[in-house]
């Protein structure tokens, strides 16, 4: 009976032996997550479960247009699945891994697909399914470790260095150029209008005429991180979200009684600009090499 018992538990630790012998034990935590479903917070606070790669053929369709080129929209799908990895780690302890909205990823369900895309829908998710299937597993590896991959619309020519941005600093995350977005987005570059009065009152300022702007602090590629209007101190990213712009890259001028604003790019700028990926792809960039451009010495592993 010993014996017995001894060969049963051999055919059991063989196969956890030769995976421990061959891959790192970050990497055997995410391949066994990965055989679980992830589960997904919605806005309504319901949580649903779903198949990993199921998931992912909805944060693609929900984050990146359909019309852009195969390798671009197969770089994003990597960059989603590396970006949930990593979320999954996160919320172990918690009842949901991933949230369905910017807090995390854009996830859209088949219905909301089909009201979105109407007829196109068969073509539209097919070819999301094509860019998810042929990266199947796939995900961004930085020295053992899955990438929190990062990824934004429009650059303004560069991309951000993550500490710049966020608070902690990630040796993946670097700043690189990005230029060619100019070529493709039609976000590139912006510009908005406000009365003195409704601009004032949005910022929650004294109305004082002319205006009073002092930027007072930058990041390294020319996005505002401190800004003095009317003599209060605002983050970059406050005068954005309170302003409506596309994004912290941007210069106030005044006209009378007018406010002009230019922006330049549109998101936080760390990681992928998703305008740049589909301009490299145009150029001829492979999926790989484009998400090797933005994300610094990583690889492509699959789990």
């Amino acid at each position: 009976m010993k014996k017995i018992l001894f060969l049963v538990l051999l055919m059991i630790m063989i196969p956890y032996l030769i995976v421990s012998i061959f891959i790192k034990d970050d990497e055997v935590k995410f391949l066994f997550k990965k055989q679980k479903n992830i589960r997904i917070k919605q806005s309504s606070g319901e949580i649903i479960t779903m198949p990993f790669e199921e998931y992912i053929t909805g944060v693609l369709a929900g984050e990146m247009p359909t019309n852009f080129h195969i390798e671009a929209l197969k770089a994003q799908a990597v960059a989603a699945r590396s970006y949930a990895l990593v979320q999954m780690n996160k919320h172990q302890k918690e009842n949901f891994d991933v949230v369905d909205t910017v807090m995390n990823q854009v996830y859209l369900d088949e219905n909301t697909l089909k009201k979105k895309w109407g007829n196109s829908y068969m073509n539209n998710i097919n070819k999301v399914r094509k860019a998810v299937l042929e990266t199947k597993g796939q995900y961004l590896d930085y020295e053992g470790q899955v990438v929190e991959a990062f990824f934004f619309s429009t650059s303004t020519g560069k991309t951000e260095n993550v500490e710049e941005v966020f608070s902690e600093k990630l040796p993946y995350l670097r700043s690189v150029d990005s230029s060619f977005d100019q070529e493709v987005s039609p976000v590139f570059e912006s510009k908005t209008s406000y009365q003195i009065e409704d601009f004032c009152h949005k910022l929650g300022v004294n109305v004082i005429n002319p205006i009073s702007v002092k930027v007072e602090k930058t990041t390294s590629t020319g996005r505002i991180k401190n800004i003095r209007i009317n003599n209060k101190v605002f983050t970059g990213n406050d005068v954005a979200y309170k302003l409506a712009l596309r994004s912290s890259y941007f210069s106030i001028s005044q006209k009378e009684n007018t406010i002009f604003i230019s922006t330049k790019g549109y998101g936080h700028g760390v990681g992928m600009s998703q305008y740049g990926a589909l301009a490299l792809a145009k150029k001829g960039y492979t999926y790989d090499s484009i998400l090797k451009h933005y994300y610094t010495n990583v690889q492509i592993k699959k789990i």
